[in-house]
């Protein structure tokens, strides 16, 4: 990948957990979360990540923020490695890349008052006056669509909605170019997830804000992103434009995964496919392609040999001996 293509550089990223025994703590295995994944983010758009639950998308985004050390590869940040940098370019980076959690209860102090939380990064970060924090304060909270007359409230007093957008303007506080969204929506109420989607959207356009946008429910991914990138237990098995991946499947987990949509009408429903067997452990992935066991076309190959992430045509890519036509 060129660096010059990309502000978001991951470079055959992988990430192992030691498993460990006895009193001596001896290890006996990895479970291997994200395993040789590679992929690019360009500024300004918006990339969806999606796949099962425990497929590695979170881990993935925390090892992308520098919250966990990646076990091998490396992330560039607007061509900067991450996991080289000194404390004081670190710290620079921390500015400039955020996080929106998913829980946006579990991820806000509840002892803290809203104007604390949100005012946090600025203290941490910059010099400033309680005056212009507080102004600052003010600022944030109208530009997510919180009344700002109630920054002097805790954050039970708030729905979860706006507790999200609470933590969409601390994430949005110090002026960062790239924000990773884990799961920002789907805790949220399908009407309240429609705003606050809206509200990402808007705030990319004003502030010019490049995402990496997880999640499960794929209409969501659909509505926000540029492009899509499909996961599964640790691989990235499928990447490309949104509308094309979605019209047009490569990989038959991708296929599975746009089978699950719930459609608005009965006229030219899809059958569903439903899979076979449960997920593999990561801990040990079967041999081949990981997903053979499950898929309905593997053939002998699928078995023994690991299909590599290829280009096929402008912008996207499969990881399979056998893509769907």
């Amino acid at each position: 990948m060129s660096s010059s293509s990309y502000l978001v550089e991951v470079n055959n990223v992988k990430k192992y957990f030691p498993i460990k025994t006895g009193l001596l703590n001896r290890v006996i295995g990895q479970v291997k979360a994200v395993d040789d994944v590679s992929f690019g983010i360009r500024a300004g758009e918006t990339f969806g990540l999606v796949g099962e639950s425990g497929c590695g998308k979170s881990t993935l985004a925390r090892v992308l923020l520098n919250l966990k050390s990646a076990t091998g590869g490396e992330i560039k940040y607007a061509g900067r490695n991450i996991h080289t940098a000194g404390n004081r370019e670190l710290r620079k980076l921390r500015e400039e890349m955020q996080i929106i959690f998913q829980d946006p209860f579990g991820s806000l102090n509840p002892r803290f008052l809203v104007k604390d939380l949100i005012s946090e990064p600025l203290r941490v970060h910059r010099r400033m006056s309680e005056q212009e924090m507080d102004n600052r304060v003010v600022e944030l909270m109208e530009m997510v669509g919180l009344d700002a007359s109630r920054r002097n409230r805790y954050p039970h007093e708030f729905s979860g909605g706006q507790r999200q957008r609470i933590g969409i303007a601390r994430a949005i506080a110090l002026n960062p170019k790239f924000i990773v969204a884990d799961e920002a929506v789907s805790a949220l109420d399908v009407s309240v997830q429609s705003q606050v989607l809206n509200l990402m959207m808007k705030l990319q356009k004003e502030l010019g804000l490049t995402y990496l946008f997880i999640a499960h429910g794929l209409n969501v991914v659909r509505h926000i992103s540029d492009r899509v990138g499909v996961m599964y237990l640790g691989k990235m098995v499928e990447v490309g434009k949104t509308e094309e991946l979605f019209a047009k499947p490569l990989h038959p987990y991708t296929s599975v995964l746009l089978s699950a949509i719930p459609k608005p009408t009965t006229e030219h429903r899809d059958e569903r496919i439903i899979l076979q067997g449960d997920v593999p452990s990561p801990a040990n992935p079967p041999s081949g392609c990981r997903f053979h066991p499950r898929c309905p076309f593997a053939q002998d190959r699928c078995k023994t040999e690991e299909p590599q992430l290829q280009t096929v045509s402008d912008e996207r890519q499969v990881a399979c001996h056998f893509p769907l036509q």
